[in-house]
């Protein structure tokens, strides 16, 4: 198995493949294939990179992720903790329509689905509003078999074609293309960053992680995700506040952003409500109202 390249276990003579995983927590290294994926998250919550897409995911979210589009799912910090006791479970959906499928796809009839499938390749997420109707229908796929399994899958992809406000996930073409050592690279950019955003990371030090100059760096990250590193592990960062935030487990709004690698909470405040649109304090106050 390559870092970037991961191969789906497709069964012969099977034109979806369904992967229903209670496992510790998500694959967590940056990877693709050429499969659309389409996966629910029934428990488990971390953050999703998907291209130059960065945002927490939380159990009941459904995504759709475009074929060869880099993504990871990764897991908080504590689905690694064993004394956590904590796991994940995900229903996902696997199709290559460039294969089995292409056949059904080219159907007349099959216009508006066609249309839809040719327009994900920056993966999607679905409205909340949406889930339980999509999840109802992935269930019907999972029981179902033959060519049951084929007819309620059809269903589904018109329920998505259907789908209003549905959130893009990337706007970036450019990481399709990323070769696999390139790939390797990004990975271990990546792992880096989740692993270290609570401490200064200078420039120098990151583009040592990609064993390149600080100059190549810095051109190589803006061409493979349309951000600056700067912006990327303020991103970072901004997520893990988000998560702080809405538990409720802290003291004040200054020791969240110490907690995130912030150097002070001027700062943290500002990036915070330019990434989120809200200042901490109102994405402290809007989420708790939600709860009422």
């Amino acid at each position: 198995m390559k870092v970037v390249q991961f191969t789906i276990p497709v069964a012969k003579e099977s034109t979806i493949v369904v992967q229903d995983n209670i496992i510790p927590h998500f694959y967590n290294h940056l990877h693709r294939h050429p499969e659309i994926q389409i996966t629910w998250i029934r428990e488990g919550e971390g953050m999703l990179i998907a291209g130059n897409y960065m945002q927490r995911f939380k159990a009941g979210d459904v995504y759709i992720i475009g074929a060869n589009q880099s993504h990871v799912f990764k897991s908080d910090e504590a689905y690694y903790d064993p004394e956590q006791n904590k796991g994940v479970h995900e229903i996902s959906f696997f199709f290559n329509p460039d294969h089995l499928f292409q056949n059904i796809l080219r159907l007349p009839e099959m216009g508006v689905i066609r249309k839809f499938v040719e327009g994900v390749h920056n993966g999607l997420q679905l409205p909340e509003s949406a889930y339980d109707m999509i999840t109802k229908i992935m269930t019907d796929i999972m029981s179902s078999a033959d060519s049951l399994r084929i007819a309620s899958f059809i269903h589904l992809l018109h329920s998505f074609s259907t789908l209003k406000n549905v959130k893009p996930l990337s706007t970036n073409n450019n990481e399709q293309i990323i070769s696999d050592v390139e790939g390797i690279r990004m990975d271990q950019i990546f792992q880096y960053v989740v692993g270290n955003y609570k401490n200064h990371i200078t420039l120098t030090e990151i583009a040592s992680v990609a064993s390149l100059t600080p100059q190549a760096f810095c051109r190589y990250f803006k061409k493979h995700t349309d951000k600056t590193f700067v912006s990327f592990l303020n991103e970072v960062r901004v997520n893990e506040a988000c998560k702080i935030v809405v538990s409720g487990k802290f003291d004040s709004f200054s020791d969240v952003s110490y907690q995130t690698g912030f150097d002070n909470v001027t700062n943290f405040n500002r990036v915070f409500k330019k990434t989120i649109g809200k200042s901490p304090r109102e994405y402290h106050r809007d989420f708790f109202k939600k709860l009422l």
